[in-house]
C-alpha cells in the first residue's frame, strides 16, 4: 500500500453500530446533499440498503464524480476486496434531498479467498454505473 492510500480512514462508515470477531457493521448516515469523505475498504464486505437512495462516488484523483449508484429498497450488493486490498479511497454523496441512510459489513475474520478485487455482485434492486465508460 502507498503512503498516499494509507492516510486515508479505514472507516466505511460514520457509526460503527456492531463488532465482534468475525464482522463488522457500520452505518453511513449522509445528509440531503450531504458527503462521507475519503475513506478506504481493506476487507470484503457487504452492502445493504433498507431504503432507497441515490449517491455518487469520486475515486481519489478522479476529477468527476463518476460512479453513480441507484438503490431500491433491500438492494444488497457484495465487494471482493481481495487479499491485494485496500481499493482505491474514495468518498461518496447524496443526491437526494432527504437523509440517506445504508449499512457496511465488513468480513474481518479470515481472509479474502480472492487475490485480487472483483466485481460487485448484487441482488437485482439497485445497480452501480461506472460514468467514465459512457463515451
Amino acid at each position: 500500500m502507498s503512503e498516499e492510500t494509507s492516510s486515508f480512514p479505514p472507516t466505511p462508515g460514520d457509526t460503527l453500530i456492531f463488532e465482534n470477531d468475525r464482522v463488522r457493521v457500520w452505518s453511513m448516515t449522509l445528509p440531503p446533499n450531504g458527503m462521507f469523505d475519503y475513506h478506504q475498504h481493506f476487507h470484503d464486505h457487504i452492502i445493504l440498503w433498507p431504503e432507497a437512495g441515490h449517491v455518487q462516488g469520486q475515486e481519489l484523483g478522479d476529477e468527476e464524480w463518476s460512479l453513480e449508484q441507484v438503490a431500491q429498497p433491500g438492494y444488497v450488493a457484495f465487494k471482493t476486496v481481495g487479499r491485494s486490498g485496500p481499493i482505491p479511497p474514495h468518498r461518496v454523496r447524496n443526491l437526494d434531498d432527504k437523509p440517506s441512510t445504508h449499512y457496511i459489513i465488513e468480513l474481518i475474520s479470515e481472509e479474502s479467498p480472492s487475490d485480487r478485487d472483483l466485481p460487485t455482485v448484487s441482488n437485482d434492486l439497485g445497480s452501480v454505473t461506472d460514468l467514465r465508460n459512457k463515451y
